[in-house]
């Protein structure tokens, strides 16, 4: 199947250059084939795991070799490079930190488009430049395969219990082929446009999010100052106008919910390091579109800030701890 799914590009051409339909109904039919899964850290692995869950066999590979143990033991294929994953695997999901990762996962020395087969189908979850994921999706098309971006929203609590959003971009007749995988690993998928969109859907939430987050650790900070319950508080604000996902479903404070990094001296989530790191990409996005982004501006600076004054690897939701030990400087 693989190898008629791979031959069908070269018999049906399209004036076009859009993936023709012969390749994207082969690809439907090929449903249970193992699957390339590149980048095993706090959300790949859990993501990969779900489509081990699902019958899908996972052929993986991470740039730390002690990141692999955990797939390798619950049944996945372990391989040395991204380059022996594509040799393996017609259709490969990434999940990487940041843009160089990925254009050295892509196109490295022993990267995946070194051994690519034609008709591979690469879907990029990470969260990087729409510049970058457009570049990828080229250099793809070159090799006879089709990129797509579906980077994330929801953390490693989502990631685990597969409902994450996935955010996807790219030739829409593949969409189907890609939701196929996804719906494995997340509860919602969404078509946002060609390659690029889901990267630039991805970091308008991202920005909206910490700003949201910073403005609900500032509100708490100053009900619990002025001596309300923190509880109290939050269960006022969530019954209220200034509801939001920070307040109800990822609060700050220490002791208001369980189950949230707050409860847990800020470890696991979602690092103050990634925020900085995504926000830095909607910073750049906004200034090559000349875009006003107050908010984010200062919302950027706010955790570059945490980052040098030891939150790096705390979840961003410690913006909380950080104004409260702000206070006795």
């Amino acid at each position: 199947m693989a190898a008629f799914l791979r031959g069908s590009r070269s018999v049906l051409q399209t004036p076009n250059r859009h993936v023709d339909l012969m390749l994207v109904f082969c690809r439907t039919m090929a449903s249970k084939t193992p699957v390339g899964f590149i980048g095993l850290g706090n959300m790949g692995t859990p993501m990969a795991k779900n489509l081990l869950k699902n019958g899908y066999p996972v052929i993986a590979t991470d740039a730390f070799p002690e990141s692999c143990k955990e797939l390798q033991d619950s049944g996945a294929q372990i391989l040395d490079s991204p380059a022996e994953v594509a040799e393996k695997a017609d259709r490969i999901i990434t999940m990487l930190p940041s843009s160089p990762n990925v254009i050295e996962v892509y196109t490295g020395s022993n990267g995946i488009l070194k051994k690519i087969k034609k008709g591979t189908l690469l879907i990029d979850s990470s969260t990087i430049d729409p510049a970058v994921s457009k570049e990828m999706a080229v250099a793809a098309e070159k090799m006879g395969a089709v990129f797509m971006d579906a980077p994330v929203s929801g953390g490693v609590g989502a990631a685990s219990l597969a409902k994450l959003t996935f955010l996807v971009g790219g030739v829409e007749e593949e969409f189907n082929a890609a939701q196929e995988l996804l719906t494995c690993m997340g509860a919602n998928v969404v078509y946002c446009g060609q390659v690029g969109s889901g990267q630039a859907a991805k970091i308008c939430n991202i920005m909206l999010l910490a700003i949201g987050m910073i403005g609900t650790a500032e509100t708490m900070n100053l009900g619990i100052r002025l001596g309300l319950d923190p509880k109290l508080l939050a269960k006022i604000l969530n019954m209220s106008s200034g509801r939001c996902w920070s307040s109800d479903s990822y609060n700050p404070v220490p002791g208001v919910m369980e189950g949230v990094p707050s409860a847990n001296n800020y470890q696991g989530g979602f690092s103050t390091t990634l925020m900085a790191k995504d926000l830095g990409l909607a910073q750049n996005t906004a200034t090559n579109t000349r875009t006003p982004v107050l908010l984010g501006s200062l919302a950027h600076q706010v955790y570059r800030t945490m980052c040098a004054r030891g939150y790096a690897n705390k979840d961003f939701s410690s913006i909380f701890q950080f104004l409260r030990e702000e206070e006795g400087q």
